[in-house]
């Protein structure tokens, strides 16, 4: 590869190796050649949780700007001003329509689709859903970029008996179209490959795997290349991205050796780090490096599925998430759901302050994004999905305020928000679901 000096460098430069292409972050001389479009290129991330919160420990009490930090949201005291919180939004097309489809399959169907999901397991019922919103702005925004979207969970599939009788809807709430649904990916050492690697078989990765080499390693020459033709400042940000890529590396390869060590447990997939917190932080890691590299734009996350038998030890809460959001108003297990939550947005407080930690354009990665957060349900313990809780976090590049909590009219369709986030991330599109026209996120007119 040739490199240019003393010029502007393309936003697709990228270093080659041996079955290996690495993109790079954006540089500052990049910009030029950019014309400053870099620092407005949109990204939407969505990210799910399941069984709705106990309300007084998330809702804030004040309206508009300036609201303070419920317990729920006290992790996020680092980015206060940086996120709005939206209440009054509700999915109604994820009531019961008497069709025998579960409460918990509808939450996660209708979140990006404010669409109805019946119960496929009856006869002659089609597998039908609708495209969903994040795949709708990948067909836009991402069409240009090497991976149009993202797709990773960190909850563990449900494979048996769900509410309805089918477990079909829980594991994924992205659907490329009203048939085909992404499956959302686990597996930190895919995610790696499909970013920087060659893919390939179960038994290519696998063998790649052993030999444990770096995929910098095949890439040391260009990048000391590319290093001598910068200037102290690019050079300085070529460095760090590269240290993050090796970084991450070495994370998965470390927890490849955990599970090389306990290959006695068949079940536990290899790559997967022992922890909940671990494998969290590892694939919001890799979405980091996709973001900076200009790699894909569009992300969805499963941080909880419907129905999630996951149990937090760590936190002191041995019970099973599902079985605990059903707290029939009892005060322990309503504590213990509260706890729960906030451990959630404690994952997404460290996804947030990476990007709002890492320069882009003239501003942060947060800056120029939108992170959606939510559940499908708003009192899970009623299967309610009125109400239901939204975060919204970054500003789009300037398209939206932030530091507000925006309280609307009562089962006013989320919907509507889907449409307003599509249209500001310049994919304009006139209805979605039980839409009505565009939400107001105009603090002073809601």
């Amino acid at each position: 590869m040739t490199f240019i000096t003393k010029k502007s460098l393309s936003r697709r430069t990228i270093l080659r190796g041996m079955g290996t292409a690495l993109a790079l972050p954006m540089l500052d001389s990049m910009i030029p050649a950019m014309r400053g479009q870099v620092a407005k290129t949109p990204r939407l991330g969505f990210v799910y949780v399941s069984h709705g919160v106990i309300w007084s420990q998330w809702k804030p009490t004040k309206v508009g700007y300036g609201f303070e930090l419920t317990p729920n949201l006290k992790p996020l005291e680092k980015l206060n001003g940086q996120f709005n919180i939206l209440t009054g939004l509700s999915h109604l097309e994820a009531d019961t329509k008497g069709d025998g489809s579960g409460d918990h399959t509808r939450a996660s169907a209708a979140w990006l689709t404010g669409v109805h999901a019946y119960d496929r397991t009856r006869p002659g019922v089609e597998v039908k859903l609708a495209t969903t919103a994040d795949q709708i702005a990948a067909g836009i925004i991402g069409k240009d970029s090497p991976i149009p979207s993202m797709e990773l969970t960190v909850d563990t599939a449900s494979q048996g008996s769900c509410d309805s009788g089918d477990c079909f809807y829980v594991n994924t709430f992205s659907w490329r179209n009203p048939t085909t649904p992404n499956m959302p990916e686990n597996q930190p050492r895919v995610v790696f490959e499909r970013l920087f690697g060659d893919g390939g078989t179960g038994a290519q990765r696998l063998a790649r795997m052993k030999k444990k080499a770096s995929i910098l390693d095949s890439v040391a020459r260009e990048a000391g290349s590319l290093a001598a033709s910068l200037g102290n400042s690019d050079r300085s940000k070529l460095g760090e991205y590269l240290d993050s890529v090796r970084e991450v590396e070495q994370r998965i390869q470390s927890a490849e050796k955990q599970g090389e060590q306990t290959l006695e447990l068949p079940d536990r997939p290899i790559g997967i780090p022992d922890s909940f917190e671990a494998h969290t932080k590892l694939m919001w890691d890799l979405q980091i490096l996709a973001l900076r590299a200009d790699l894909t734009r569009v992300f969805s996350m499963i941080l909880a599925r419907e129905l999630s038998g996951r149990t937090y030890p760590m936190i002191g809460i041995p019970g099973q998430h599902h079985l605990i959001s059903h707290h029939r108003d009892d005060k322990e297990l309503m504590s213990q759901k509260a706890r729960i939550d906030t451990y959630h947005v404690q994952m997404l407080a460290y996804l947030l302050e990476k990007m709002q930690a890492t320069p882009d354009g003239d501003g942060t990665l947060l800056d120029n994004s939108l992170i959606m957060y939510g559940s499908g349900m708003g009192n899970g313990n009623l299967h309610r999905h009125s109400d239901m809780p939204v975060l919204l976090a970054g500003k789009l590049g300037g398209k939206f305020k932030t530091g507000y909590h925006l309280d609307y009219k009562l089962d006013t369709p989320m919907a509507n928000l889907l449409v307003t986030i599509l249209g500001q991330a310049g994919v304009p599109i006139e209805s979605l679901g039980d839409s009505t026209g565009p939400l107001k996120l105009d603090p002073i007119s809601v």
